[in-house]
């Protein structure tokens, strides 16, 4: 029987997981991205974002609106919260 080979939402599903995974492995908790896990994110994987944002600390900012419960870290919901408005922006432009 043949392996069954990943649509590419599929595949952009397990990268997203992925690079989650990678960037949240750095420090104590890899369930969650702590504050300078989610600066390295950033810089490394959505530079353009960080290149956008007028702000000196604007990773600072993002961090602490991404962090619903107020725990200093950003759990996988929360990041999916930052994609999922990264996306919508990239499809109304």
């Amino acid at each position: 029987m043949s392996a069954h080979k990943l649509t590419e939402l599929e595949t952009a599903i397990c990268i997203i997981i992925d690079v989650f995974d990678k960037h949240s492995r750095t420090d104590g908790n890899n369930m969650t991205l702590s504050k300078g896990e989610m600066k390295t994110l950033l810089e490394k994987e959505l530079p353009w974002l960080l290149s956008c944002a007028k702000k000196k600390n604007a990773s600072d900012k993002l961090m602490k609106d991404l962090d619903e419960n107020g725990d200093n870290e950003v759990d996988f919901i929360e990041f999916l919260t930052l994609l999922s408005a990264v996306t919508c922006f990239g499809h109304e432009i």
